[in-house]
Parts: C-alpha cells; sequence; structure tokens
C-alpha cells in the first residue's frame, strides 16, 4: 500500500474533485480506459470496491492497496494528460506529492519495464520483474530482468531492421541498436551517444551477474544494494528509450458522458 499520509490524501482530493464522487471530469469509460492503458488495472475490478463504489471510491481504494510507485504512476500519467480531464491546471501541492512518491519508491522508474509488443508471455515477464521491487526483493528478480531485456531489445532491433541472430547477447543486441537510432538521427547529442555506450559494457557484465549471481542458477545472489542499482539504471535506460520509441503525440480532446457517480 502507498504511505499517503491523511493530510496527502485530502489535498490529492480537492485537486481532483472527488468530494462529489468523481474523479475529474472521467466518465466510467474513460476511468476504465485511464488505468488500463496507463497500469494494466482493471479499476472497476471487486479489488478496489469500496463504500459505494464510485469513482472517488475506487481512486481511495487505488491509494490504499497499491505501492508508491504506482500510485505515482497513475498521477503522472494524469498530469500528461491533464488537459483531456481537467480544466484548472493542478496545484503546487500536487506536484510535490507526485515527486515524493517518486522519490520514494526504491526504483522510481520501475513502470518503464513494460512489454514492446504482444509475445506471449512478455506482460507476466515485466509483471514479475515489477512485482520483485514492489515486494523490495530486487534480488529475486535479476535474472527475469535480465530475460526482460533480451525480448525488450529484440524487439526494437527488429523494429528497426537490425539482422539479429537468435543467439546474439544482450549487450551485442543493445549495441546494434544504439547504432540503428544513431544512424537515423534519433540522439540529438553526443553526450547521450556516450551515456547510451556505456550501457552496452554495463550489459555485459549484467550478463555475469545473471549466469553467476542470479536465481537463475544455484548460485549465491547478489546483495540488496548492488542489485537495487542495477535495477535503478536498467530502468532509467529503458525509460529514456521509451521517450525515443514512443513520442508523445498530441491526443484529441472526446466529449465526456454524463453520468452519475454512485
Amino acid at each position: 500500500m502507498s504511505d499517503l499520509s491523511a493530510i496527502e490524501k485530502r489535498k490529492l482530493e480537492k485537486v481532483l474533485g472527488m468530494s462529489s464522487g468523481y474523479v475529474l471530469n472521467f466518465s466510467n469509460r474513460t476511468f476504465e480506459e485511464f488505468f488500463l492503458d496507463t497500469l494494466n488495472i482493471s479499476i472497476f475490478n471487486s479489488k478496489y470496491e469500496y463504500g459505494s463504489g464510485s469513482k472517488a471510491n475506487r481512486m481511495r481504494a487505488f491509494w490504499d492497496q497499491e505501492p508508491n510507485f504506482i500510485v505515482a504512476q497513475a498521477l503522472e500519467a494524469l498530469i500528461e494528460n491533464w488537459d483531456e480531464y481537467a480544466i484548472e491546471a493542478p496545484s503546487e501541492d500536487f506536484m510535490k506529492i507526485l515527486q515524493r512518491l517518486k522519490l520514494s519508491a526504491p526504483v522510481p522508474d520501475i513502470g518503464a519495464i513494460k512489454p514492446n509488443s504482444n509475445e506471449e508471455g512478455f506482460e507476466a515477464l515485466s509483471k514479475a520483474v515489477r512485482e520483485s521491487i514492489e515486494k523490495n526483493e530486487p534480488t529475486t528478480g535479476l535474472d527475469r530482468l535480465h530475460t526482460f531485456l533480451i525480448k525488450y531489445f529484440r524487439n526494437l532491433c527488429q523494429k528497426h531492421n537490425v539482422l539479429i541472430s537468435k543467439e546474439i547477447p544482450l549487450h551485442s543486441l543493445v549495441g546494434e541498436y544504439i547504432k540503428a537510432i544513431k544512424t537515423k538521427g534519433l540522439i540529438e547529442s553526443d553526450i547521450t551517444e556516450r551515456i547510451l555506450k556505456s550501457t552496452i559494457s554495463i550489459m555485459e557484465a549484467f550478463n555475469k551477474i545473471r549466469n553467476d549471481h542470479s536465481f537463475a542458477h544455484d548460485n549465491k545472489v547478489l546483495n540488496y544494494n548492488e542489485s537495487l542499482l542495477i535495477f535503478g539504471h536498467v530502468t532509467s535506460s529503458v525509460r529514456f528509450i521509451d521517450s525515443i520509441e514512443t513520442p508523445k503525440l498530441n491526443q484529441s480532446k472526446h466529449s465526456f458522458e454524463e453520468e452519475l457517480p454512485f
């Protein structure tokens, strides 16, 4: 569960207009779509049924049941699409609460670990990686994080028409991908290219960690703090790559349905 204080919850509720049972200008349909699209969560699941079952009460249940980084993802997604669902700008308090939740998560960018294809089992794998951080057990997720990265960069190479063999290791996949996006002009600065290229050697070292210090085999696993460091570097890199691959598009506004909040 998140550690939102009672005061923080009241501030969020005020900004989101939850006193009436609504959340911003969401209809039931758009509320459901928002959580499915941003978090792959079914907000109308009985898990989030609380009190009257209104959108506001479901949001309260969501805050109570999900960890900080998941709640932060939802609030950040609201900010990114604010004009779609609200009239007035979010308050300074809202932004401060969002920032605190993000910084309090053991791996702030863990939400970036999500499938970039519809490959069977990819969502389940991604979820298992995220859950290892949600449970604050990064050592248990190292081998699955490595497998996720193999699938993730293989898909990116295919997207950019890079010929790769089935046996190519993780660091080589990363290297081929970086060459492809550099050739296409998707990297603007030398320092960004250098940072990304440094990831190649890090991923090469990660191969050894996966084989010798994770639960992929009968190993003595890496310690907590170093496992957390690996997760942090990898997830921030994936988040940046996602920003290259999926630039934000201007979304057209759509009309909202008139619905009772209760």
